[in-house]
């Protein structure tokens, strides 16, 4: 057998475990389901209050959080026509204030222009990081705090700094990158859905 053949049958045996993984990892969302209730209910009082849900996240978290800013602003699911679209904004798509915050400052500070200028206290910041320390993730949460922001952190399940930091910590019950990712997808839906059926205008 070539070293070739091998590798192959091992990234197959990989892809193979992967589904198993996925579902014992639903399975354990669980665990954290009041955590995941009590941001859900925050989230919708937010709104409720004329207040802005906020997100933010490096790589591949970025993609998630304007997938799911996307979903609190237009119409989720598409299947009551009475549904309100919801004030949501990802800080990951203003390219001009990313790349100002940059190169004027430090990376550090890539979200924090965006959390001191156009948030208000009443909002809500849901901060995204698989391992929880990202610096410029916890400067952003900070400047929050100060203002009066409520925070949910999405994180994986080791301990970390946002955790301690969140009003709200949603740990995905699982160490791995893509089980973390697969998780925060699905409670981010579940969310979206919430918040949209308490904001159902009446026929």
């Amino acid at each position: 057998m070539t070293i070739i053949t091998k590798r192959r049958e091992f990234n197959l045996k990989r892809f193979i475990k992967a589904p198993s993984e996925h579902q014992s990892v639903m399975e354990q969302l669980g665990i954290i389901k009041h955590d995941i209730e009590k941001a859900g209910a925050i989230l919708a009082d937010t709104i409720r209050q004329g207040g802005k849900v906020l997100l933010c996240g490096n790589g591949g978290n970025a993609v998630e959080r304007q997938h799911i800013a996307a979903e609190f602003a237009v119409r989720y699911e598409n299947k009551n026509p009475r549904r309100k679209d919801l004030a949501a904004i990802a800080l990951t798509t203003d390219t001009s204030i990313l790349t100002a915050s940059v190169n004027d400052q430090e990376y550090n500070r890539v979200f924090s222009p965006q959390v001191e200028a156009p948030s208000d206290p009443g909002d809500c910041l849901i901060a995204l990081s698989t391992s929880g320390n990202s610096a410029n993730g916890r400067l952003a949460v900070e400047i929050a705090k100060k203002k009066g922001i409520t925070l949910i952190g999405m994180t994986g399940s080791a301990d970390s700094k946002l955790n301690g930091l969140a009003n709200i910590p949603a740990q995905a019950p699982s160490p791995v990158t893509a089980r973390i990712s697969e998780a925060r997808i699905v409670i981010g839906h579940w969310w979206c859905g919430l918040a949209k059926e308490s904001f159902c205008e009446k026929a």
